[in-house]
């Protein structure tokens, strides 16, 4: 059993001695070095070499606090090229070296199959690769779900619900590709800000059933046999975006083109606009998410695990999540073949609704 939760925040390490007399024109840290920003998370001024260390530091704490790796054990990162990977792709390499982890990490990367965004970014995947000297394994939507890429399936079903699609077909691809590699471990790059969008999404839906997943740092679902984790679950945005420009990070920038229609921006902007008036809000939301959890952790119940009839996948249920989805999907496909029409069909319209219902 992974230890029991909380938000507060791992100490970095005391760098350097306290009885240094502190100096408003020097780093609040090190009282050496003139201040070269101001911290998002503590607001302290400090310098960029202090910056660096307790941003490094806070994560080894993290990682050592909560036991997330071990000794011989093969990890694989969700690289997706985008700044949170990049950056915990870079910090990982470090303090692997650093601290003797003794761990094994390999890159793992999903080409979701969006033109104009994930081909670009996989190229600096690539360029990551052979940057950090890790193994990369790409796996494709196409190659999983019947030939499938998220162009198709946005241009079959139009953009309201295609991070559903997108999320569900994700998270089996990474479980898939681990599988592959013969790995039981994925470390994603969700920081503080993501898992703080998350819990007040479910607030705002008034699915408090998810709080409990959405705020626990290591998770394992009953229809998955890989283990996910976040090293980054203190980090602020800010300050990986802070980290990886002054550190010359080489990662892609550019946001997915299907994104801004996720009900997920919404919650971003507000998380932005409250940490500008109280920058501890992020880790306040996440605590209350956790509490919120609770009760309901007490008591729970096993589910029974078995293989989906379909694809034969670990599936919880008779048919698995991604099966269910590609069945609405081939019913449309279908019909544009046979009718010559882009009219969705009514048994894919029927399953679109039914889905609207599930919980994923």
């Amino acid at each position: 059993m992974p230890p029991a939760e909380s938000t507060q925040l791992p100490a970095a390490s005391v760098w350097p001695p306290p009885s240094v007399p502190l100096s408003r024109t020097t780093c609040e840290l090190c009282h050496i070095r003139k201040p070269f920003l101001r911290r998002p998370k503590t607001g302290q001024k400090i310098c960029q070499p202090c910056f660096f260390h307790v941003f490094e530091s806070e994560i080894h704490n993290t990682i050592t606090s909560r036991n997330l790796f071990y000794r011989g054990e093969r990890v694989a990162i969700g690289a997706s090229g985008g700044k949170d990977s990049t950056v915990l792709a870079h910090v990982l390499k470090i303090l692997n070296e650093r601290y003797d982890y003794g761990v094994q990490f390999v890159l793992l990367s999903i080409d979701e199959g969006i033109k104009g965004y994930r081909d670009d970014s996989l190229e600096t995947v690539k360029r990551n690769r052979d940057q950090y000297v890790m193994p990369l394994e790409i796996v494709s939507y196409k190659e999983l779900y019947d030939d499938w890429s998220m162009d198709d399936i946005v241009a079959q079903i139009g953009n309201r619900n295609n991070c559903t699609y997108c999320g569900v077909f994700r998270r089996q691809a990474l479980d898939r590709g681990a599988q592959k590699l013969g790995i039981k471990h994925v470390v994603t790059g969700h920081n503080a800000d993501d898992m703080a969008e998350t819990v007040l999404m479910n607030l705002l839906r008034g699915d408090t059933a998810r709080l409990d997943r959405c705020t626990e740092i290591v998770t394992q679902s009953a229809d998955s046999p890989v283990k996910r984790s976040k090293p980054l679950k203190f980090t602020y945005e800010k300050e990986i975006v802070l980290y990886a420009h002054y550190k010359k990070l080489d990662y892609f920038s550019t946001e997915c083109i299907y994104s801004p229609e996720a009900f997920r921006g919404t919650a971003r902007t507000l998380i932005k606009n409250l940490e500008t008036v109280r920058p501890s809000a992020i880790l306040d939301i996440i605590r209350s998410g956790e509490t919120f959890a609770l009760e309901r952790k007490k008591g729970g119940t096993a589910l029974k695990l078995g293989s989906c009839e379909r694809c034969g996948y670990i599936s919880s249920n008779r048919i698995c999540k991604a099966c269910v989805l590609l069945e609405g999907l081939n019913a449309g496909r279908a019909a544009v073949q046979v009718d010559g029409v882009e009219n969705e069909p009514d048994e894919g319209a029927a399953l679109r609704k039914r889905l609207e219902h599930l919980s994923f």
